[in-house]
Order: C-alpha cells, then sequence, then structure tokens
C-alpha cells in the first residue's frame, strides 16, 4: 500500500499540470500513487493525464463523464485511493523539490490524523511570498501532535486542503467529504480540524500555490463568489451538531469567517460593483446569526473599523473607507513610480514622446472597419503564419483590405500586388491606429493601443521547444526582461493561435490572460501539406539544386543569451560524409567560418547559406533532410514525414540556462547526436533512417501534426474575419 496517494483534480489547468504532476513523481519518496482526475475539462488536461499514466504506473486516470467541480473531483479522487494518506494537490500548483522526504518522516513519526505543511504563495511575475505560518506559530510545535482546543490558533491557518496531509482512515471514519459549490475548502478543513485527535505542524514550504494572473476562481467577477456563504454556513451547522467546542473556538472561527467574508469582498476582482451591496448585506447577517454571544471585540485600527460598520449594516460608511484606503495606498507609491520615470534617458524619452504623439493623433480618426494590418517578424517582412492568414484572407473575406507593415530595407520580400506600408513613418502610425485587426506573429509595440472594438491576432511563430514568455524569468537567460511590459502586450490580445494541444498548453502558462484560444494548426503549414511534387521540384530546380542529389537543411536555432555562439559544425567533415550527390543548406549567418569556407572551393559549391533566403517553407520542401537543435523547425518539417535529426552538443547547458518544455533528446523526432563525430556517424551508418528514428518521427508526428491538414488559415479566417464580422451583424 502507498504511503501517500495524491488527488489531482483536472479542470483547465493544461498549461500548469505537466509541472505539478512531475514535482510530484520526481520526488526522493517511491510509496506514491497519484489519482488524476479528469473532470470533463474541454482542454488538453486530460490528454495530460494520459499521457503521465501511459509512462508511469503510479498515475492513474478517472475520468467524470461530466464536469462536477473541485470538491466532487476531490470526493471521486478520494474514493479510489488506497494510500494511507492523502493529499489532495491543485493542478495548477506544484510541490517543493524533495519535501516529500521530511513529509515522509513526519507520517511515519508521528501517525497524525492531519499534518499541516507551510507554502509560498508565488506570483505570475516570479516573486515569491511567505505563507504567515511563522506568525501563527512564532515559536513551531515541532514533531508534537496536539487537538484543536489545544491550539487554537491553528484556526488562522489558511482553510485550503492542499495544505494539509490527511489520514484516509480518518476521513473514512468520520464521514468527511467535499461539498458542491465555490469554496469547498471552508466547509471541509474546519470540521477536519476539529475532528482531528492528533494535528501536527511542518514547518517547511511544501507547495508552491501558484498566484494566476488569468483563469482561476479567484481572478474570477461574479455572483458565483456568493457561494462562500452557504460553505461557511455548512461550517457553523457542523458546530451546532458535534459536541461542544468551547467559546474561544467558536470565536476564532467566527472571526475568520468575517475575515473570509471581508477578504472576497475587498478583491476588486471577485464582486461586481452592482453586486457588493447585496454581498455587504449578506455578510452583516451572518455577523448577526453567528456572532457569539458573548459579543466579539474588534481588531484595532482600519480593521476594527471595519467590522464595527459590518454590524451595524453601514455599507455606504464602508465602501467610502474602502475607497479611502485605496487612494493612500496609490499615494504611497506615486513616488517610487516618479523616481522610475525620472531614470529613463532624456534622449530616449523625447524620441518615444514624438512617436506616441504621431500616433495618438491617428487615434482621433475612426477605426476603419475594413482595414486589416500584417506584420511578421519585427516587421521584417511578409512571412510566416500572417502571410498565409492574409493570403486566404484575400480568397475569403474579399471585404477586408489588408496592408503589412514592413521595414524600409525588406520592401523586396512583398510579392506584387500586396499593399504595404513602411515602419516608422506617417502611413505605418496611421493604418497601426485605424486598422480593425491586427495581425502578428509577435508583439506590436509598447505604444500600440487597444481600441474599443478592434480584434488582435497573435499568431506566434513556433511550437516552443525552449521557454517563453513568464516562465523565462526562472531562467538566466531571462535575467533582462521586462515582464511587466510583456504582460501589457499580451492583454491586447483576442485571438491566440496555435499549431497543437502541447502549445495551448504552454501559451497559457507562459502568457496569462484573457484572450481566446484557436488551436487550429499553423496556417503557414498548409503550403507544406498541399504541396505537390511539381513544386517540390520546381523549388530545387530554382535553389540549383538536382533531382538526384541529397539535400540537408541545417537550422540551429538562436541562443540569444550567448552571442556569437557557434556550434560545433564543420561543413567540409560533414559534407564529407555526404558524399558528392550531397548538397547542405545551413539556415544561419553565424553557423560557420565564411573565411574558411572560401579557403576550400572544393565544399564551396556543395554548400549554400540560406539564411537571406525568405520563404523557410521552401527550404522544408527541398531538404530530404532536417538537421537542428532546438528550432521549432522540427514541428513543421515533420509534416512532411521526412527524417528529422537533432544534433544538440549542448544540451544540459542550453537546457538550465535557456529552459525547455521538452526533452528533445528523450522525446525526439528522429536520431539523436549530442557530439559532431555521433552527428557524422549517424549519415555515415545509415542510422538517419532507420526503424527506430522512423518509429520516433511517427510518435512526434501523431503528437504534434494532427491539425496539419492543410485547411489552417481558411479556419482562422472563418473565425477571426467572417464569424466575427455575422456576430457584429
Amino acid at each position: 500500500m502507498a504511503l501517500i496517494s495524491f488527488v489531482v483534480p483536472a479542470y483547465r489547468v493544461q498549461g500548469y499540470l505537466r509541472e505539478c504532476l512531475d514535482s510530484i513523481l520526481g520526488q526522493p519518496v517511491a510509496e506514491i500513487e497519484v489519482i488524476g482526475v479528469d473532470d470533463c475539462s474541454p482542454d488538453g488536461s486530460g490528454e495530460i493525464l494520459t499521457e503521465y499514466a501511459a509512462r508511469d504506473q503510479r498515475v492513474r486516470v478517472l475520468r467524470l463523464p461530466a464536469n462536477r467541480g473541485l470538491g466532487p473531483a476531490r470526493n471521486a479522487g478520494l474514493d479510489q485511493a488506497t494510500g494511507e494518506y492523502v493529499w489532495f494537490v491543485d493542478g495548477d500548483d506544484w510541490l517543493v523539490s524533495e519535501c516529500l522526504t521530511e513529509v515522509a518522516e513526519r507520517l511515519r513519526e508521528t501517525r497524525p490524523d492531519v499534518l499541516v505543511v507551510d507554502h509560498m504563495r508565488v506570483w505570475w511575475v516570479g516573486n515569491a511570498t511567505p505563507s504567515g505560518m511563522c506568525d501563527v506559530f512564532p515559536d513551531p510545535p515541532g514533531s508534537e501532535t496536539f487537538r484543536l482546543r489545544d491550539r487554537p490558533e491553528t484556526i488562522r491557518l489558511l482553510h485550503t486542503v492542499w495544505n494539509k496531509v490527511l489520514r484516509r482512515e480518518f476521513l473514512l471514519e468520520h464521514g468527511l467529504r467535499f461539498a458542491p459549490g465555490w469554496y469547498e475548502d471552508v466547509s471541509f478543513s474546519y470540521p477536519v480540524l476539529l475532528c482531528a485527535q492528533r494535528i501536527g505542524v511542518l514547518d517547511r514550504a511544501c507547495v508552491n500555490y501558484r498566484q494566476r494572473r488569468a483563469g482561476a476562481i479567484t481572478r474570477t467577477s461574479g455572483d458565483r463568489h456568493f457561494e462562500v456563504f452557504a460553505q461557511w454556513r455548512r461550517v457553523f451547522r457542523f458546530l451546532d451538531e458535534v459536541d461542544p467546542v468551547g467559546d474561544d473556538l467558536r470565536r476564532l472561527i467566527f472571526e475568520r469567517m468575517i475575515w473570509h467574508y471581508l477578504t472576497v469582498l475587498g478583491n476588486g476582482e471577485r464582486i461586481p460593483r452592482d453586486l457588493r451591496p447585496a454581498f455587504f448585506g449578506r455578510i452583516t447577517a451572518d455577523y448577526a446569526r453567528w456572532v457569539p454571544a458573548q459579543g466579539l471585540p474588534p481588531p484595532e485600527g482600519v480593521e476594527g473599523l471595519k467590522y464595527r460598520l459590518v454590524a451595524a449594516g453601514r455599507w455606504r460608511t464602508f465602501s467610502a473607507l474602502r475607497g479611502a484606503v485605496r487612494m493612500r495606498d496609490v499615494a504611497v507609491r506615486r513616488p517610487a513610480r516618479r523616481v522610475l520615470r525620472r531614470a529613463v534617458p532624456a534622449i530616449r524619452r523625447a524620441r518615444d514622446v514624438g512617436l506616441r504623439e504621431l500616433y495618438r493623433a491617428e487615434l482621433l480618426r475612426p477605426v476603419d472597419p475594413q482595414l486589416a494590418v500584417y506584420a511578421a517578424y519585427w516587421y521584417r517582412g511578409y512571412a510566416c503564419n500572417p502571410a498565409a492568414i492574409y493570403e486566404a484572407a484575400r480568397r475569403l473575406a474579399p471585404h477586408v483590405r489588408g496592408v503589412w507593415i514592413v521595414q524600409r530595407d525588406r520592401v523586396d520580400t512583398v510579392p506584387a500586388g500586396v499593399d504595404y506600408v513602411v515602419a516608422g513613418t506617417l502611413a505605418g502610425y496611421r493604418a497601426l491606429a485605424q486598422a480593425h485587426w491586427l495581425v502578428n506573429n509577435v508583439n506590436f509595440p509598447n505604444f500600440v493601443r487597444k481600441r474599443p472594438g478592434t480584434v488582435h491576432v497573435q499568431t506566434h511563430h513556433g511550437t516552443p521547444v525552449k521557454v517563453m514568455g513568464l516562465d523565462q524569468q526562472f531562467h538566466p537567460a531571462g535575467a533582462d526582461m521586462d515582464f511587466a511590459g510583456l504582460l501589457r502586450r499580451v492583454d491586447r490580445w483576442d485571438y491566440s493561435i496555435t499549431s497543437n494541444s502541447f502549445s495551448t498548453q504552454m501559451w497559457e502558462r507562459a502568457y496569462p490572460a484573457g484572450y481566446t484560444t484557436l488551436e487550429m494548426g499553423y496556417p503557414r503549414n498548409d503550403r507544406l501539406v498541399n504541396a505537390t511534387a511539381g513544386d517540390v521540384l520546381r523549388i530545387r530546380a530554382e535553389l540549383g539544386l538536382g533531382v538526384d542529389e541529397q539535400v540537408v537543411l541545417y537550422v540551429p536555432t538562436h541562443r540569444e543569451h550567448l552571442p556569437g555562439y557557434r556550434p560545433p559544425f564543420d561543413p567540409d567533415r560533414f559534407l564529407a560524409v555526404l558524399g558528392p550527390a550531397g548538397q547542405l543548406l545551413m539556415r544561419s549567418h553565424y553557423l560557420y567560418d565564411r573565411d574558411r569556407r572560401r579557403s576550400r572551393p572544393s565544399s564551396r559549391e556543395r554548400l549554400r547559406d540560406v539564411s537571406g533566403y525568405h520563404r523557410v517553407e521552401d527550404l522544408y520542401l527541398a531538404a530530404d533532410v532536417l538537421v537542428t537543435d532546438y528550432s521549432s523547425a522540427m514541428f513543421d518539417y515533420a509534416i512532411l514525414d521526412r527524417p528529422i535529426v537533432v544534433y544538440a552538443p549542448d544540451w544540459p547547458a542550453y537546457r538550465l540556462t535557456r529552459g525547455v518544455y521538452l526533452d528533445v533528446v528523450a522525446e525526439p523526432p528522429g536520431a539523436v547526436a549530442t557530439d559532431f563525430v555521433g552527428l557524422l556517424e549517424l549519415f555515415r551508418s545509415g542510422a538517419v533512417r532507420d526503424r527506430r528514428a522512423d518509429e520516433a518521427r511517427r510518435r512526434f508526428r501523431d503528437r504534434f501534426c494532427r491539425l496539419d491538414d492543410g485547411h489552417a488559415a481558411e479556419r482562422v479566417v472563418q473565425r477571426v474575419f467572417l464569424d466575427g464580422v455575422a456576430r457584429a451583424g
């Protein structure tokens, strides 16, 4: 029997579930099981659970036929648990590395009914704040166990369930179950503490409590927050039914209830403005219903004044006090912002002011309801997903007038007949200000405003191997990033286009905001699916490649954290292994020594630097084999079902410094080499095309290329340009 059964409910947590499961399964304690409960999640959470169960026998998946909510999902997992203890861990939180060793030791040593563990609140910007356990227990209880009446201050600990490891038989003996509805932890945790004969406290942070920027109940506005009253009603009914708990415990629980109500009300993102008076009225009613007979001495200061206003039902005064406190807090923060503004160099400030004033003047003009502005790679040309969407929109949505923004030196990338403006000109700012649709595979500049009624489409430009967005703050390569600015840009998105469920999951955690994900495949890859044999022959002829030649395309990723880095790659030795019919295309300007290449004329004829070649999809079609390291090129090229080789000579360092989402060495799309000699041997021996490589590519394609049917651009145009017009009409 397992020592601990982890019950992990999963509903709309696809961006975080892998980290949660990895944090549990990677602990140095073997006697565990994980019960993943797919609460009929509409995202990829169930798929992730299935994936983990297939490769780790400690994981079992329970699928609910309909969405029941967090409490019932936990009950379903509890019914399947076999461990001596049960730990309910939310799918968007994760355990601290190696914490389970101390937890297991404490469980075995003291056999508690409840072991309360400490936690950290981890915010989306990367900072973490302690839980406050040290304030509740200035002198840690150590290994002693106690009843709640002996240490009543325990009530002041956070009332969640994920910070408690619970003896399973104890729960069954007392019939302790979760109630349906929001705030279900309340009506479970307090009865648990009241029933327990042996409560232990481990003053080590074991849970990283993720403070989500978007998607969490605590950051959702609506009337469902009124369900908190039903949960507290259950607590007091329990108090009335069990043996008398004593006035002190009842008073402390009552105080905690009022504190919780005021916390929910005080969070401006939860209770809509028009519902706040009614919510306050419910607080007043519960105050009168359950206030202790001997009364309640209110806290000191502002908090005490709030309690008195609640007791008297003085909503207007309470609301005015709340506004005054907020104004005070803003006044305290304002000087710090002034200091930061003065630190901006004068030249940069003057330049930005000039550009933005020009743009603001254009914002006074009305939005053009038929104008769509396209851009790619920071205005570096006509390319990628935006280009594919533009071409489909010309066919399917002729009412949309598309205009591209490009840098002056990239005008030659724009095909004949495509309207464009030059970035940084009056025409460029006018287009940005007046467009109804803005489509880009990166973010538009910081100064661009999200005008009411406009639609911003983020297409991205690859499936992520390396970590992106907010996840970069946990790796050295992200040390200099402006994450606050990044979030402001992400908040402009209406749609995020993804190529597969893996990308959807990673973007959700890397870019948390309120956009809608369109998991439809990458429009740029329609060209790869729809290309004919004649297209391939034509492209090879344009590149000067023979029909019988073996063409290898080498596309390593950019290492922005290592300027000037060159992977260990010798083109001449590589071409010698390919033989006289081999051709090498290298897609980067810093991968090899041009001077050394000039000194070897025999290699130069079969070696091409295609870094400047505009349309990378043509290079994919021309190549017989792709060699890459951590580039998203592997996901696109896999559509063609041709051999792929992962050449990862700096894998350990890259993984640590840059951070990755996918272990391309363990889950590759083909053969793998971690040094140059090994790469040569793969081609020399034919392992590039052997059965193992083919099977790895098949698994990779099944996982990442299912949506690539040649119609992604049509689906995006239908949803963004046509469905949107129909709804507006």
